[in-house]
């Protein structure tokens, strides 16, 4: 008779776990509480238009050829991917502008126009750290059971020798930035990439380099938007006998002599398994939003340790002056204050980056005349539980947000009705005890990444996946946090 295997949760994490242990002959069930898969990549419905509200950059290709491998399948079969020939485009409210591509030496030969030679070398010198840093994780952090500071450690000498001298996680992403870039622009957009993470560039360990080497593998836009990811990840996991139970809130996870046993509904139905897996923010768990016996089975996160939370608006418009990509992201200039008033002050600064993406636009080809599907997005402190924000204050931010954005050189027109906003305290909903933070906890200091729960709680047969949990936040990283899950259970059940 197989093993049973019972998932809470149809987040990136919940459906990887949910192809692996499938294909490994295990019955699955998978109990969500909305009404299809995904998790954060999810869309709303803006008049007759559905627009991602979630997660809008693919990466990390390799994770999903491998989970569709092991699963039997192509990924390309199963996914229209369009690669972006130009990662992003960049604009300022002083007027400037730079776009950076998928190949090296066109963006260092933008980046000299934009700043000079010497920042362009600097982009160089990055671009192969980066690299480096990227190489020595990769498979010693990624996508392995979560090593401790030492552990990793040595794996990193083993491998890379003197090289790993380069991987400083002492140093903070903002600091090392000042070693390649002069202009102070630069840093600013390099020092962005933190926020993919949750966090401040300002207080994440240099490390955090690697992602900007991630989008230079390769950016994809994904036909049907990353909702079409999450159904076709479901859809592998149903081939191999997975089952989902949509409109199916879990109200607790049980546990006998404990050990988790199964789960019971919000109706009152029960469910039994030989394992669980829990793949929501670990908060809901400590909080004991999911049962007292399974309280203790993840450490407390403190509120000040929360990653980033967001306001985003899902858009129908008419756009003009700056010509949109898929990927756009408008700079104010004080860049530091920006993280102090979300971090310190728990707040967010009249002047916000505002990340756009053009989800009608293809290396900068609209897919059709007329009005776009945009998302707008500024960072926000992850306070949804504390604080409730008003639809004047909303509308008082988005003024902001449009500001950066006409001043960067685009103009975004539409109606109220063809607008659609989401808050911390909305994110907070949806995503119980978290906040709002869509990251987990923050990436901030040399250890942070050591302090995410690994995939294996304290409780027996409790088992954890997703952006809270190692190897940490991002579609790709949820994906590989499913597959770690999925390795331990079968290692742990062969005992």
């Amino acid at each position: 008779m197989s093993k049973k295997a019972i998932i809470v949760g149809a987040g990136a994490g919940g459906l990887a776990t949910a192809v692996e242990l499938s294909c490994a002959g295990w019955q699955v069930d998978v109990f969500e509480s909305r009404h299809e898969p995904g998790g954060k990549m999810h869309q709303r419905q803006v008049g007759d238009s559905s627009i991602d509200g979630g997660p809008t950059v693919f990466t990390m290709h390799w994770v999903f050829d491998q989970l569709f491998r092991r699963g039997g399948a192509h990924f390309d079969d199963r996914l229209k991917l369009t690669e972006s020939r130009r990662l992003a485009r960049h604009a300022w409210t002083d007027g400037s502008h730079l776009d950076l591509f998928h190949d090296t030496d066109q963006s260092a030969d933008a980046i000299a126009r934009f700043a000079n030679e010497e920042n362009a070398a600097g982009y160089r010198r990055f671009c192969r750290d980066g690299a480096l840093i990227h190489g020595l994780l990769k498979d010693n952090f990624m996508s392995t059971t979560q090593p401790s500071p030492i552990t990793l450690g040595y794996r990193l000498i083993r491998d890379g020798g003197i090289n790993a001298l380069s991987v400083a996680p002492h140093r903070s992403l903002w600091s090392a930035l000042g070693k390649y870039f002069s202009d102070p622009r630069l840093r600013q957009l390099y020092g962005r990439y933190a926020t993919y993470v949750g966090s401040s560039p300002l207080l994440t360990p240099s490390t955090l380099m690697l992602i900007a080497h991630v989008e230079r593998d390769g950016v994809w836009c994904v036909d049907g938007g990353m909702r079409a990811l999450a159904l076709a990840m479901a859809e592998l996991a149903q081939e191999h006998g997975g089952r989902f139970h949509y409109d199916s809130p879990v109200r607790r996870i049980d546990c006998v002599n404990g050990r988790a046993t199964g789960i019971t509904l919000a109706s009152g139905e029960t469910h039994s398994a030989d394992v669980v897996v829990f793949n929501g923010d670990t908060a809901a768990l400590s909080d004991g939003l999911l049962g007292a016996d399974v309280s203790t089975s993840v450490p407390v996160r403190p509120r000040h340790q929360r990653g980033l939370s967001a306001i985003t608006w899902c858009i129908n418009a008419e756009t003009s002056g700056f010509e949109l990509d898929h990927h756009n992201v408008f700079f104010a200039q004080n860049y530091a204050q920006e993280f102090s008033t979300i971090f310190d002050n728990r707040g967010i600064c009249n002047e916000p980056t505002v990340y756009v993406c053009a989800q009608d636009r293809i290396n900068g080809a609209p897919l059709k005349a007329g009005t776009e599907r945009l998302l707008l997005l500024v960072n926000a402190p992850a306070d949804g539980d504390h604080k409730a924000w008003t639809r004047n204050k909303l509308d008082e931010q988005r003024e902001h947000a449009l500001s950066v954005v006409n001043r960067g050189g685009a103009n975004i027109t539409f109606s109220e009705q063809n607008c659609v906003v989401s808050s911390p305290d909305d994110w907070h909903h949806r995503f119980p005890a978290s906040g709002g933070s869509l990251y987990g906890a923050a990436s901030h200091g040399m250890f942070s990444s050591f302090t995410r729960p690994s995939a294996k709680s304290r409780v027996k047969g409790l088992y954890l996946s997703g952006g809270s949990v190692h190897p940490g936040p991002g579609v790709p990283m949820a994906t590989l946090s499913g597959t770690l899950a999925a390795r331990q259970i079968v290692k742990d059940t062969a005992e």
